[in-house]
């Protein structure tokens, strides 16, 4: 019962706290909002909670949302960026590995109980571009210390979620830039039947994903069937603009309830590096997204925002807000999400064999 409250006043919280940032004009507020209002109650040590369902569903709705923005025309567009999103793949993994290599050499020797042999791993994990729960699994697996895994992704996904929302927001004044993207479905309404119907299969979408345990289903298993949906100029109906705001706040709740008390006290130096470490990394993506944006033709902005170290959905969400090229973000942000988790573990068996051969020889 008391679990259930704590839950409920949350929700409570999240909501005033999304209406005070829209009524601040503060970009994506409904996110926003409620990240930062959680995060700063459960620091406080006030009893709080997030339901793993409603993190769910804020996913489903937000991947059926996003799937809708890839009309042919976009489609079109974004297979002749191709080799721009593989180049964009071999840059996360690259920065994540020297990101992980700084990471091991400024905390070696320096982090109480922790051998090299311990943050090694830890610190390669823990600089990796790619989800957080799949990252620490991945960690446990190579003998690192999870908790530490876990408490850089957290902080540097706040990092980033607070950072790049803005400085978007001011790339938009700086350019004067009003839109990169039209509107999912445009002209098609808003039926209760053609709504339902998209309900219907973007959920079949995300059980399969979940049946066939990949990663992230009820977020890739909703964009791919309306990925399908949109580029075959099939769908049944665009997604409600409350129910994006709703799945927002969930979302946001669900990040700010890891800032626990326990999270402020792991390892401070490890944490401090960390939060340097991201700024670091925001800087590189943001020049990377320079460069690739004057290769290829697409807005500054948008490249930015694809290869910002941050998650798919919280990334894809502003891009969405915003109006900056959803399409293009969405799709360099899922590749490289897929990408890492399939290499990151190979990458780091061969990087740790040739370590351990140099050290014999």
């Amino acid at each position: 019962m008391a679990a259930a409250l704590a839950k409920l006043l949350t929700l409570l919280l999240a909501w005033a706290a999304a209406e005070l940032c829209r009524w601040l004009h503060m970009p994506i507020p409904w996110m926003l909002g409620p990240l930062l209002a959680t995060a700063l109650v459960t620091i406080g040590g006030l009893p709080t909670g997030s339901d793993a369902r409603l993190r769910n569903v804020g996913q489903w709705v937000m991947g059926a949302s996003l799937g809708l923005y890839f009309t042919p025309m976009v489609v079109t567009q974004l297979l002749g960026l191709w080799w721009a999103v593989l180049l964009a793949v071999a840059w996360a993994l690259l920065l994540g590995m020297l990101y992980g290599h700084w990471l091991f050499r400024s905390c070696s020797g320096v982090l109480p109980g922790v051998s090299d042999a311990a943050l090694r791993p830890t610190a390669y994990f823990a600089g990796a571009i790619g989800a957080a729960s799949e990252m620490t699994l991945l960690a446990e697996r190579e003998g690192a210390r999870t908790d530490l895994v876990a408490a850089s992704h957290s902080l540097r996904m706040l990092i980033v979620v607070l950072v790049i929302p803005f400085g978007a927001l001011m790339a938009k004044f700086w350019w004067n830039l009003e839109a990169v993207a039209l509107p999912p479905g445009s002209g098609l309404p808003v039926t209760p039947a053609g709504l339902a119907l998209l309900v219907l299969l973007t959920c079949a979408g995300a059980l399969v994903m979940g049946l066939r345990r990949l990663p992230n289903p009820w977020f890739l298993g909703p964009l791919m069937v309306a990925v399908t949906l949109a580029a075959s100029d099939t769908a049944t109906s665009p997604v409600p603009s409350v129910l994006s705001n709703i799945a927002q706040l969930f979302i946001g709740v669900s990040l700010g309830v890891r800032f626990s008390p326990q999270f402020v006290n792991t390892a401070p130096r490890w944490l401090a590096r960390v939060g340097l470490g991201t700024l670091g990394l925001l800087v590189c993506c943001a020049a990377f997204g320079w460069l690739l944006a004057r290769v290829t033709g697409l807005h500054t902005a948008t490249a930015i925002l694809g290869t910002a170290p941050g998650g798919m959905t919280e990334m894809s969400i502003t891009a969405k807000v915003l109006q900056l090229g959803v399409p293009v973000v969405t799709a360099l942000q899922v590749t490289r999400m897929v990408a890492v988790l399939v290499l990151v573990r190979p990458v780091y068996r061969f990087w740790a064999a040739r370590f351990a051969a140099s050290r014999e020889a």
